[in-house]
This record gives structure tokens, C-alpha cells and sequence, in this order.
């Protein structure tokens, strides 16, 4: 996949189209036991169910990406980032899900923080939270990296390594992004590229 076919990038990680054709590496990721403990799944899953649900994935209304990485001479899925949006309140839940390999890199924060860019720039949402299992402290500190903040806790609500855990509620709010903006840097570069273009004259209809 070219780079120039990324929709939001940075100089590590980027988004692009959530792919039918990436179906075996998706659910490849899914079943690592890690990221299992990570969501409190407790069973894996067979590759033509997750195929069959792939489809159901891609006619929705929710809102995903492939997260890749940049750093070789050509971009690496790794990922994916997921918006569950509640169009009555403009507002949405957030997912992500990074592969072993690509994790303790920074990558999971600079994913986070793009989902979020698009989120409050391209779909006009409010607010986007999440819920983290308390003892999963590295997932914790990348979404605070990313812009999230602690909203609450679900006391007794998950499980870690088979022990009951309460489940922490993170939030983040479009009135409190800041910084730079790669929805942002891609209009200013628009109208750039605009402004160089020399403006082509009207043809005279009589000439």
C-alpha cells in the first residue's frame, strides 16, 4: 500500500482504509493472548467467523481504520482504531488494537491521537471515551498521552488474569485538543498548493 493512500499520517504512524483483504491479519492479532487479557475476552475465535463478521464490519456505521507504521521504506499494518459513534448525542466510544511487535513504541499514542483528530475534525463529534481494565497500566498512560483523561471507574466490572478488576473510564473532548492537528496541516497545505497554482483565464466565448 503506497503511503500516498493514507488518509492522516505523521512521521511514525499513519491511518488508512479498513481492508477486507487484511481479514487473516486482523484476526491473527485478535487471538494473541495478550491482547485477550487486554479485553477481557476469554475465548478465541475461528478465522471464518471473524471473516463472515468482517462483512457485517464493513457495511456498518462505525467508523475504523488500519493503523500502519512508517518508519521502514514502505508502510506496515499494525493495527486498528475503531469509533462506535451515538449520532443522538455526538459522541462515540474508541478502540484500538496493536500487535505485539508494534507496541512500547509510541505508536498506540500517535494512533490514538490521530482516530481523535479525525474524530473531532471530519466527524464533528464532542466527546470520544473509552474503558480500560484498571491493572492494564500501559494501555492507561498511552491514552493519557494521546489527550484522554480519567471520567470515572466501573468497580468490579472486568477481569485480569482471571481475578476480578475494576474497569477505568477515560475521555476526551474536542474543546480540549490541542496541539498540532494533521486534519489541520492537510487543509493549510491545500491552500498552498492552491495559492501557487496559477489561474488558468476564462476563455473569451467570442475568440
Amino acid at each position: 500500500m503506497p503511503e500516498s493512500d493514507l488518509w492522516l499520517t505523521t512521521e511514525t504512524c499513519g491511518l488508512g482504509p479498513y481492508r477486507a483483504d487484511l481479514v487473516e491479519t486482523y484476526w491473527r492479532w485478535e487471538q494473541d493472548p495478550t491482547l485477550m487479557i487486554g479485553y477481557g475476552r476469554q475465548a478465541p475465535e475461528s478465522l471464518e467467523a471473524r471473516t463472515e463478521g468482517l462483512q457485517h464490519q464493513l457495511r456498518g456505521g462505525n467508523i475504523r481504520f488500519t493503523v500502519y507504521e512508517l518508519s521502514g521504506a514502505e508502510p506496515v499494518p499494525v493495527g486498528v482504531t475503531t469509533l462506535l459513534p451515538d449520532a443522538a448525542v455526538r459522541t462515540a466510544e474508541f478502540v484500538v488494537m496493536l500487535c505485539r511487535e508494534a507496541r512500547g513504541r509510541g505508536l498506540g499514542s500517535g494512533a490514538t491521537r490521530l482516530t481523535l483528530d479525525y474524530a473531532f475534525h471530519i466527524a464533528a463529534l464532542r466527546a470520544v471515551w473509552l474503558k480500560v481494565l484498571a491493572p492494564n497500566t500501559a494501555g492507561i498512560r498511552a491514552y493519557e498521552r494521546a489527550g484522554f483523561r480519567h471520567a470515572g471507574r466501573l468497580r468490579e466490572a472486568g477481569y485480569w488474569l482471571g481475578r476480578v478488576c475494576d474497569e477505568v473510564v477515560m475521555d476526551a473532548l474536542a474543546r480540549d485538543f490541542a496541539g498540532p492537528s494533521a486534519v489541520g496541516e492537510l487543509l493549510e497545505g491545500a491552500g498552498r498548493d492552491t495559492a501557487r497554482k496559477p489561474l488558468t483565464p476564462r476563455q473569451n466565448p467570442a475568440g
